[in-house]
């Protein structure tokens, strides 16, 4: 909203009611003015006495008139408890809202039970220094989807609570388009496929996701296009979800029988006469299309390809005199 309040972690400011907001909850008022700040945020506001009317404290279900100023204290971002890391991250696009990563293989994108070593929000942390609006009321970047470790490729954070808001709901109403690009051990015959399966956890295996009915199972939908076939029965296949489930690509494609090269955990195995041993999970989040939170844009980032990835490619292509490319 271009004509919203402007208002930072750390000041002070009146707001007067204005006429339309007449006899309405104070903290409806508010969250309607102030966009950046969410409704969850507020109540936290008012919950520590920070919202007065004159000498009075306001709750969160009084009412307000129109004239009225309404004075509202906001506090400083706590600074994150975890210590940044400054790390080599590849940027592919960032503005005062965002920020864009092409991440790495390996790298856990977030701490959490059994993590060890540092993740890409320690890395965030130290290179938004000074950038950080306070998501949550924590000075800290906004994760808003994950990448495996293994996998490589595009992601996006926030760096305010405005576009964290913003960023979430398109990823909760599928409005964003995501594409990976997945080696696999065997050729399928069609050109295209689609896997309408839904996923839930392992019942005895809890680090495992598996297709299934019933229970917490949870609709699941991912289409592939054959981009490349090889020689040795591999492929490379362009794959497109419509949901976010924990380890989709990788329960998919193996549940029809071509698990990507390297994933131990869904089905793949070395076997005599592999032309290399695969050196982790071969995925790659290529393509995140989303709007920008902030100003509507339509933004389409691509990550390049990282070495490890490019290496199989080649090698499995080196011989291949045979192997066509599938048209797009």
């Amino acid at each position: 909203m271009d004509d919203a309040p402007s208002a930072r972690a750390g000041e002070s400011i009146e707001f007067v009611v204005p006429e339309e907001a007449d006899e309405q909850r104070v903290d409806k008022v508010l969250t309607a003015a102030f966009p950046q700040h969410s409704r969850a945020a507020f109540h936290r506001l008012f919950a520590d006495d920070r919202i007065r009317r004159g000498d009075a404290v306001l709750s969160k279900s009084d009412r307000v008139r129109s004239g009225e100023s309404v004075s509202i204290c906001f506090p400083e971002a706590r600074p994150s408890e975890l210590t940044p890391v400054e790390m080599d991250l590849e940027v592919l696009f960032e503005d005062r809202a965002i920020v864009v990563i092409n991440k790495r293989a390996g790298l856990t994108v977030h701490p959490g039970a059994g993590t060890r070593g540092d993740t890409l929000v320690h890395g965030l942390l130290a290179h938004c220094r000074g950038d950080l609006s306070g998501i949550g009321g924590v000075e800290r970047p906004g994760i808003v989807h994950r990448l495996d470790r293994e996998t490589s490729g595009v992601l996006v954070v926030a760096k305010t609570d405005l576009a964290h808001r913003g960023l979430a709901e398109q990823f909760s109403r599928r409005s964003l388009r995501k594409e990976y690009l997945a080696l696999v051990r065997g050729v399928p015959p069609d050109a295209d496929g689609r896997i309408d399966s839904s996923i839930l956890r392992h019942p005895t295996q809890r680090h495992r996701m598996t297709v299934g009915v019933g229970g917490r199972a949870r609709a699941s939908l991912t289409e592939w296009h054959l981009e490349r076939a090889f020689s040795g029965g591999f492929s490379l296949l362009k794959c497109r979800i419509h949901t976010g489930r924990t380890h989709q690509i990788r329960v998919h494609l193996s549940s029809i029988k071509y698990p990507v090269l390297g994933d131990s955990i869904y089905g793949f195995r070395p076997r005599v006469g592999d032309p290399m041993s695969f050196p982790r999970v071969l995925l790659h989040a290529a393509v995140l299309e989303f709007t920008h939170p902030m100003d509507g844009r339509r933004l389409t980032i691509e990550a390049p390809l990282p070495d490890d990835f490019r290496e199989v490619l080649a090698r499995l292509g080196a011989d291949d005199s045979s192997t066509a490319e599938t048209e797009h």
